[in-house]
């Protein structure tokens, strides 16, 4: 078990770990030798794995539950991290929601749980961890956004809304946290299979034009995500993982 960059023994809070994605991060989370609390809102038997096996791995680790349009649930997902495994010094902010909608369809419930889960959440999450991070000198937060957020997307007006406002989030945040060692910034991917927004394709051609010729894969979201982790110089960044659909 290797130990990136500091990252062994960390205290990690980690949403979405239900997800394909989440599922790629928290096993390289527990290769690193992190402690996860690993937050699901449904499918709880894929947190539960992970739980197993980090256990396997000889790590803490606990699975929470918890429906992210409630305001009330940050905090509580914060507090029972911090009674079980201790501070937390990472949030990864992974947990999101989408349902794809033309403009016109967009009802006033679909807006307010998107924007309640992909941008409220994030907020409310970052902004109980923080204080301790600062306090203590060293901490990491990493929101997953998308290429939406610069381009609008497919999805809707309202999930493309919401991963924009988490980029003016971390901006306001990072600038604000990083003399006291914590750093802030997101991961914006695109078209990644393997997931339930994007389920594996079976080695089928996009069906959107990607330069690469291909999907991505969880796994490589997750490598990114690793190296924003591990660094502690990077901060105020989105950084882009399309397979070059968005030059920036």
């Amino acid at each position: 078990m290797s130990d990136e960059a500091g990252l062994r023994g960390r205290v990690v809070l980690l949403t979405g770990a239900s997800g394909g994605i989440g599922g790629a991060l928290g096993r390289r989370l527990i290769a690193a030798g992190a402690r996860v609390a690993f937050t699901y809102g449904e499918h709880a038997e894929d947190a539960e794995r992970l739980v197993a096996e980090a256990k396997d791995a000889g790590l803490d680790a606990i699975a929470l539950a918890g429906d992210l349009a409630d305001a009330a649930v940050p905090a509580r997902l914060v507090e029972e991290t911090t009674a079980a495994l201790g501070p937390v010094e990472i949030l990864v902010a992974n947990a999101g929601h989408s349902a794809q909608r033309e403009y016109a369809k967009v009802d006033l419930a679909t807006w307010d749980r998107t924007l309640a889960v992909n941008l409220r959440a994030p907020f409310l999450l970052a902004q109980a961890v923080l204080p301790n991070m600062t306090e203590r000198g060293w901490g990491r937060v990493l929101f997953m956004s998308s290429v939406a957020a610069f381009t609008g997307g497919v999805v809707g007006p309202h999930y493309a809304a919401s991963k924009a406002g988490l980029h003016g989030l971390l901006h306001f945040l990072a600038s604000r946290v990083a003399a006291q060692g914590v750093t802030v910034n997101a991961v914006a991917p695109a078209l990644i299979e393997d997931t339930r927004m994007l389920p594996a394709g079976d080695g089928d051609a996009p069906a959107l034009p990607i330069p690469v010729g291909r999907y991505g894969r969880p796994e490589e979201v997750a490598d990114l995500s690793m190296a924003v982790l591990r660094n502690g110089y990077l901060t105020n960044q989105v950084i882009g993982l399309d397979g070059g659909i968005h030059p920036r």
